[in-house]
């Protein structure tokens, strides 16, 4: 307890009631959790090799740079439309039909400051109190929370790595009841990788088609780093396009993280709404963030050497780490088709011991290696997925090789 003085009476303030309860339901983000945590160990001098982050390790390209330096020259350094500047947004659809075939208008479209708040938007656009939100498992650490905060209930739909951690249209069926407003998901997916064909989102929407009454998120940050070739949204079937929201951004694909500069396309209805919510918490993203953004999505991914390059350097990599992983014994894996991460199944380790200390979870076993082999990751809890662990494969082929013969040594003295 502590004590405040106003007015020469003396109020008793119990710090267990200083924070909202919105907050105090809130979980901290994991993946950002365990970079901390390996950042302080590297500060005590251990090196650390850090798989726990979703970020590309190459640069940003050099022309997408000079656009934003040019952007300071030419004074783009005032408030910007808070949803984002025309010519951006009319790029962002220009964007969608060269890469995606979908007809959209700019007034669809909401430039947010990462994509993570253009989910935000959304949601809380959409999601009333005691409103449902199915959201399939493994799923990205930030969607359960956001529905969180916009007072909804999430019902979880778990997929294992048997399926390839995709969700059938049975599944989805049994999960939508009358209080179902919205689906989110995410392909290529954080944090497994998988890629839905498009026979696997024609086979989604036709349950779609029967429930009028839900809205479908679709987060495909990760669309151009996929392994299988042309990126499949699921905004291609008109039954139910104009129901769904694409949530994208250049963060992934452009190598652009620090840049913080995301976007949702929408029905005009929904982005009013969004642009409603953004011009009372941020505003408009960064004016020089949009101006390189402009650069980045006027460049043709199926004519680009320079972003083929990354992919394919992602794709060597993520066929080295998953002959690396598949020899440590009891990592159950698959072979993802996108993004940059696996996702194996853990639950050999569950139960064994190291002296003191017991692995019982995906966090226990995260820990120990992380204190014992000083490579970061991130538990599958996280991801609503307790049996697996995510290790990230956007570093260099150096590090990942360490990693595993690190992360292999220190399992072996598991008994």
């Amino acid at each position: 307890m502590s004590t405040l003085r106003v007015k020469s009476k003396t109020l008793k303030i119990n710090k267990m009631n200083i924070l909202s309860e919105r907050i105090n339901r809130l979980a901290e983000s994991e993946t950002l959790a365990m970079t901390r945590r390996s950042r302080e160990l590297k500060e005590q001098g251990f090196d650390v090799i850090n798989l726990s982050i979703g970020q590309p390790d190459f640069n940003t390209p050099d022309h997408i740079k000079q656009a934003a330096k040019d952007a300071l020259d030419q004074n783009f350094t005032f408030y910007p439309p808070v949803s984002g500047y025309p010519d951006l947004r009319k790029a962002i659809c220009m964007k969608l039909k060269r890469d995606n075939n979908l007809d959209n208008t700019f007034d669809q479209v909401v430039v947010s400051t990462g994509a993570k708040q253009a989910l935000a938007n959304t949601m809380l656009s959409l999601v009333n109190p005691g409103d449902e939100v199915i959201v399939p498992a493994p799923y990205w650490v930030s969607y359960r929370e956001i529905v969180k905060l916009a007072e909804g209930i999430s019902v979880v739909i778990e997929a294992g790595v048997e399926t390839e951690f995709k969700i059938t249209p049975d599944q989805l069926e049994k999960a939508i009841t009358p209080k179902s407003k919205a689906f989110i998901f995410s392909s290529p997916c954080n944090p497994t990788g998988s890629v839905y064909s498009r026979e696997e989102l024609h086979a989604l929407s036709t349950v779609f088609e029967k429930h009028p009454h839900i809205f479908i998120i679709s987060d495909e940050i990760y669309e151009l780093i996929n392994f299988k070739g042309k990126h499949e949204s699921i905004a291609q079937f008109a039954s139910i396009r104009d129901r769904v929201i694409i949530i994208n951004g250049v963060s992934k694909g452009f190598a652009m993280t620090g840049w913080r500069l995301g976007y949702s396309v929408s029905s005009v209805e929904i982005a009013k709404a969004c642009d409603k919510i953004q011009g009372q918490i941020t505003s408009g993203a960064s004016s020089i963030s949009q101006r390189a953004a402009l650069a980045a999505l006027q460049i043709d991914p199926a004519k680009s050497a320079e972003l083929d390059k990354m992919v394919e350097i992602f794709k060597q990599r993520r066929n080295l780490f998953h002959d690396l992983i598949s020899d440590i014994p009891g990592f159950k894996t698959n072979l993802p088709d996108g993004a940059f991460y696996f996702f194996p199944e853990i639950t050999y380790y569950f139960g064994k011991k190291n002296g003191d200390n017991i692995i019982k979870n995906g966090t226990d076993l995260c820990n120990y290696i992380l204190d014992n082999a000083h490579v970061a990751l991130v538990s599958g809890e996280a991801f609503g997925s307790n049996n697996c662990i995510r290790l990230s494969y956007a570093t260099s082929e150096k590090d990942l090789i360490e990693a595993a013969a690190r992360i292999k040594k220190v399992l072996a003295r598991l008994t």
